[in-house]
């Protein structure tokens, strides 16, 4: 199988898909030889006029430039510099319009020109055999050079890169676009120059074979080409047939060789270099003769233009400048100008637009000659763009993804393999602009990965800067460690002590404690909330267990307690009956004997009769006294305390107390009443004092067992004197009252109830009993108790006295031969003395005092009337004027009736025993 390069020589050809065959229009413009345009006033040069990056700037404003000078210099492989055309002043270095499809400004350096065109210093290499490649390379770079053919590759990176790759070199003359004819005017009058820089290259590159391809529409510049080629050279000229577009470097490798170039790589890549017979021609000019690019061939064509042909104009020049030196004359309905072909070219925004290393023509059409595609239409789908493609792309979905700006797909169906040669723009019958659509997405492409660049390019300084920070910060660190270390070494050696170690650990061990204290604060704080929680649930479970919510439970009680006492009345009141009716029949079957005996029998009979009704009374009055003391006292003291949970304990103790004492004196037979009622109402203010409901309770327990003790003591004696607990329960409570100290109020209490027991004992040998006092307890109580401003207290008081008022007539029912003498006797000095005497002073505790002393003389009254036989009845009498007196003390109408109820209710009893008397006698 023949290689590759013999079937080259063999002039073998190949074919790439697609292209077209537009009208040529090339003989307007290379009938004559090229010229040179000129000096222009002003001179604009672009930093960049090639693909790559922009050049660093080494001049300024006003400075004075020579010809060939370096305006900027290229610090990267793909940046050239940029080199004063001529010479001149810098006036300026401002962005200007660019020669772009965009038609955006780019930074531009301004030359005054002086016209004199003074050269600076030249570097010429005129043996470039005995040279490296390398050096020539560089020589190229520095020249500024770049690929004129109109991509504008840097040539110097683009050899560079090639060495040792290229098997063959192919030098483009093919120039396909219609219009232009800047090669083949080149090839045509500098033929020389253009062969001699192909020699040139092939040194550098040293390839296997080196092949010119020109179409067969140039047959002049073939022929000069073929007169210049010697058979040392190793130069193959190959004829192309004429097919747009064959001129670009993809499509004539793939003629030339039968090659491929793969997707979006170069033709390095199968092993061929392709170069342009302009930038071989600038090749040669830069080692040989020593001079940059400073200019180019530039095609003048167009029906607008008079004087049309090419022309050497500086790099820089003005287009406008040409124009106007070549008669250019703009259609007045149509003016445009073109730069580049008609079909890889775009329009201007304005002539003032400079020449620059990629600018190869400059073309003015006339409306009929060029006519303008402005009237887009809907794709129909004819697949014309498709089957013209030379690169074998989609054009149709390209356009699609392009104008939606979805470039990820633009990428995918491979954009940028288009060479942007317009084919499928010019076959589209719809007049889509196809290649503006996909100029516009490639350059949205670049710019994102340019900043994507950059980005990635200050991430990379940013890191590289902390790790520079890093390994100072740890250089310094190692510095300080081995500074510290040679000075502990010093003072251990010298004996010292190490003070910075001992400083760094006093530091250490401060903070320590203060971190220990700190972590301490909290357990303690902790700690004291806990403990306040247990104290606050302990007071709360002994305030719930000590003053519990009884409430109907104590009515329960109080019920039952009111039906045994009833039960218990009724059937003493049978017993008075039975015996009163044996005394009346006594006399009546003696009635026959002796009067004497007879009177003795029936004072026998009123004796046994007064005993019985003694006795009930004293169970009567017993009960009745209790809860009479405990309603009039235990409100009052249990009002005194702010906190109503210790109010409630107060009044529970006292209402245990009550229920014990009424206990006690059941078992007794004739015990008197006064103690306990006294013993009530002192206890609870007592225990109301103390603010601690534990020593409430202790206090309670204390009184329970003095209780019990006195219970004992009573329960031996027959008759118990009254006088003396009256007024230990007047005193005793205004004595513990002084006192601010609950437990001397306690010790208070105790002695003076010691000394009621003493009292009680010595009187246990009286035989009588007087009945006087609950009758005087009962008239007082409701006065005591109306002292309260509490309506609550006010209706337990009278719903106490309603009860004792039932209790005294079941009393009178059972009543035979009571002595009414005694009552009289008894109402008739209280009535007289104890309101005057109890209305004088306004202290309540001083008129209880006086009133005590009233009973007690009203008692010895009655002892001296007892040995008399008859009675007066007198005594309701008495005693009903007296009692209202009592109960009027008040100011609550509601207790004064209720008081005055009671008296008129003793009053009716009163009236019916002394008419059950006088039936009697």
């Amino acid at each position: 199988m023949l290689s590759i390069i013999e079937q080259i020589k063999q002039g073998q050809l190949w074919d790439f898909p697609g292209g077209i065959h537009p009208p040529e229009n090339k003989k307007i413009s290379n009938k004559t030889p090229i010229t040179h345009a000129g000096i222009p006033d002003e001179l604009v040069l672009p930093l960049k006029q090639h693909i790559g990056t922009k050049g660093d700037i080494l001049v300024a404003v006003g400075d004075k430039v020579l010809k060939g000078q370096p305006l900027t210099k290229g610090g990267m492989s793909m940046s050239v510099p940029v080199h004063a055309p001529t010479s001149g002043v810098i006036t300026a270095i401002e962005p200007r319009t660019t020669a772009h499809p965009s038609g955006l400004t780019d930074l531009c350096i301004v030359i005054q020109t002086d016209g004199n065109d003074t050269w600076g210093s030249q570097h010429k290499i005129p043996d470039y055999q005995e040279k490296e490649s390398g050096e020539l390379i560089d020589a190229i770079r520095f020249s500024g050079i770049a690929g004129l053919g109109g991509a504008g590759f840097p040539t110097g990176r683009k050899i560079q890169g090639s060495l040792g790759l290229a098997e063959i070199l192919i030098i483009n003359a093919a120039e396909c676009e219609p219009y232009i004819t800047a090669d083949d005017r080149l090839m045509r009058d500098y033929a020389e120059d253009v062969i001699e820089g192909i020699r040139i290259l092939r040194h550098i590159l040293k390839p296997k074979m080196t092949i010119i391809g020109i179409e067969d529409n140039k047959p002049e510049a073939i022929k000069a080409l073929e007169q210049c080629v010697t058979p040392d050279d190793n130069i193959l000229i190959r004829v192309i047939p004429t097919k747009y577009p064959s001129g670009s470097s993809k499509q004539l490798v793939k003629i030339l060789t039968g090659r491929e170039v793969p997707t979006q790589s170069r033709s390095s890549a199968v092993g061929v270099i392709v170069q342009n017979v302009g930038t071989a021609f600038a090749v040669k000019r830069a080692i040989i003769d020593g001079e940059p690019l400073l200019e180019r061939v530039v095609t003048l064509t167009g029906e607008a233009i008079k004087k049309r042909g090419n022309v050497f104009a500086l790099l820089g020049t003005p287009i406008s400048y040409l124009l106007d030196k070549y008669s250019y004359k703009a259609d007045k309905k149509y003016p445009r100008v073109i730069i580049g072909g008609s079909l890889m070219g775009f329009t201007l925004p304005h002539p003032n637009v400079p020449i620059t290393k990629i600018t190869n023509c400059i073309l003015a059409p006339k409306r009929r000659e060029l006519p303008l595609y402005n009237h887009e239409m809907a794709c129909i789908r004819c697949s014309a763009c498709a089957e013209v493609c030379p690169s074998s792309l989609l054009p149709q979905q390209l356009q699609w993804y392009a104008k939606d700006e979805d470039f990820d797909k633009c990428e995918e169906y491979n954009l940028f393999d288009c060479i942007e040669c317009g084919a499928c723009a010019y076959v589209c019958p719809s007049e889509i602009p196809l290649v503006s659509y996909y100029r516009q997405a490639k350059a949205e492409i670049y710019a994102r990965r340019e900043e994507a660049a950059n980005a990635e390019r200050a991430k990379q300084r940013f890191e590289a800067k902390q790790a520079r920070f890093e390994r100072d910060k740890a250089a310094r660190e190692e510095r300080f460690k081995k500074a510290a270390d040679t000075r502990r070494q010093e003072m251990a050696d010298k004996g010292g002590d190490d003070a910075v170690a001992a400083a760094i650990a006093r530091v250490k061990a401060k903070q320590a404690a203060a971190t220990q204290e700190t972590d301490k604060k909290p357990a303690v704080a902790a700690a004291i909330a806990r403990a306040k929680a247990k104290q606050a649930e302990a007071a709360k479970a002994a305030t719930t267990d000590a003053a519990p919510d009884n409430s109907e439970m104590a009515k329960l009680r109080e019920e039952r307690k009111r039906q045994a006492r009833e039960r218990k009345a009724a059937k003493m009141a049978e017993d008075a009956q039975s015996a009163s009716v044996d005394a009346t029949n006594t006399p009546q079957s003696s009635a026959s004997g002796d009067e004497k005996k007879d009177a003795v029998a029936a004072a026998i009979a009123r004796a046994k009769a007064r005993k019985a009704a003694q006795q009930a009374q004293a169970g009567n009055s017993q009960d009745d006294a209790e809860p009479v003391s405990e309603a009039a006292s235990t409100p009052a003291d249990a009002a005194q305390p702010d906190d109503p949970k210790k109010a409630a304990v107060a009044a529970a103790i006292a209402r245990a107390k009550a229920r014990k004492a009424a206990q006690q004196a059941q078992a007794g037979n004739s015990q008197d009443d006064a103690e306990p009622v006294s013993e009530a109402a002192s206890t609870p203010a007592d225990a109301a004092q103390s603010d601690d409901p534990k020593k409430a309770a202790v206090a309670d327990a204390i009184t329970r067992a003095k209780a019990r003790k006195a219970a004992q003591q009573s329960q031996a004696g027959n008759s118990q004197d009254d006088a003396e607990p009256v007024s230990e329960a007047a005193s005793t409570p205004a004595d513990a009252a002084q006192s601010d100290d609950p437990k001397k109020a306690a010790v208070a209490a105790a002695i003076a109830r010691a000394k009621a027991r003493k009292a009680a004992q010595q009187a246990q040998a009286d035989s009588s009993l007087d009945d006087d006092e609950p009758a005087s307890e009962a008239a007082s109580t409701p006065a005591d108790a109306a002292q309260s401003d509490d309506p609550k207290k006010a209706a337990v008081a009278a719903a106490i006295a309603r009860a004792k008022a039932r209790k005294a007539a079941q009393q009178a029912q059972t009543g035979s031969n009571h002595d009414d003498a005694e009552l009289v006797s008894e109402a008739a000095p209280q009535a007289a003395s104890t309101p005057a005497d109890a209305a004088q002073p306004d202290d309540p505790k001083k008129a209880a005092v006086a009133a005590a002393i009233a009973r007690a003389k009203a008692r010895k009254a009655v002892q001296q009337a007892q040995a008399d036989n008859g009675q007066d009845d007198a005594e309701p009498v008495s005693e009903a004027p007296s009692t209202p007196a009592d109960a009027a003390q008040p100011d609550d109408p509601k207790k004064a009736a209720v008081a005055a109820a009671i008296a008129r209710a003793k009053a009716r009893k009163a009236a019916k025993e002394a008419q059950e008397k006088n039936e009697e006698k």
